[in-house]
């Protein structure tokens, strides 16, 4: 996004459809590498990320170019005092939402992430669809990319990195399992939110900059064990153990 214009705002489509294409592509690699390998979705995408990285650097060298005036405005920008990228996280949410929840592949995409095996069983093509899950999501990092393009005056290869650990932590908080199941466009954007105030807030108080990835851990910690402990029979069993004031006055 800024190597290929380089600071000229007529190159900026090209440069933009380039960028289309490498998402594709790596949405397919993910796809054949977890859908069609059965490979781990975690290990795998790191790795498609640390090809890309090496894609991204020997390209451009790791040298930092400028922002076109017209991508920083647009990304950059703001419209009646609201940033821009409000609008583009907006449609893009409005969008998922949209096909997840109320078209037919979307359903699909949800009944094979529940179930791998039952919607197997019902007849879906769960390869086809879990490798073409990968590819939209590529595009929705792509827009994010293309954003921060912007936003950043001199963005670098690792532009993205602040946001690998929170973009888990907040799908988690939204209450996405990460062994799979349904998903809730909705919730994972206030979460986010969320946790995006609380880094401000943390760094408002004036505390060390490394307590921001350990919050970041926590709020990932706690989003996990809301929904892979058992938290009623774990406060079944405290009580049990807890001895009544009567036992207590007998020992």
């Amino acid at each position: 996004m800024t190597h290929i214009p380089d600071g000229d705002s007529s190159k900026l489509l090209p440069a933009i459809l380039l960028a289309i294409v490498f998402a594709v592509g790596a949405g397919l690699l993910n796809g054949v590498l977890i859908g069609g390998l059965g490979l781990n979705a975690i290990i795998a995408t790191l790795g498609t990320n640390a090809v890309l990285y090496g894609i991204n650097l020997g390209i451009s060298g790791g040298r930092p170019r400028i922002t076109t005036h017209a991508l920083g405005s647009v990304a950059g920008g703001s419209t009646a005092g609201v940033p821009n990228s409000i609008f583009f996280a907006a449609v893009a949410l409005a969008v998922v939402s949209a096909i997840v929840k109320r078209t037919v592949s979307g359903r699909r995409f949800e009944a094979i992430g529940a179930n791998r095996e039952a919607a197997r069983a019902a007849g879906l093509r769960v390869r086809t669809v879990q490798s073409l899950g990968y590819v939209w999501a590529q595009l929705l990092y792509c827009l994010a990319g293309v954003l921060i393009a912007g936003i950043t005056a001199q963005p670098t290869a690792y532009a993205g990195d602040t946001f690998l650990l929170p973009s888990i932590a907040v799908v988690v908080l939204g209450g996405t399992s990460l062994l799979g199941g349904r998903g809730y466009p909705l919730p994972t954007v206030i979460a986010a939110i969320f946790l995006q105030q609380l880094i401000q807030l943390v760094s408002v108080l004036g505390v060390s900059p490394a307590i921001s990835p350990l919050v970041q851990a926590a709020a990932l910690a706690i989003g996990i064990s809301l929904y892979t402990l058992d938290w009623p029979a774990i406060v079944r069993s405290v009580v049990r153990r807890s001895p009544t004031p009567a036992q207590g006055q007998t020992a």
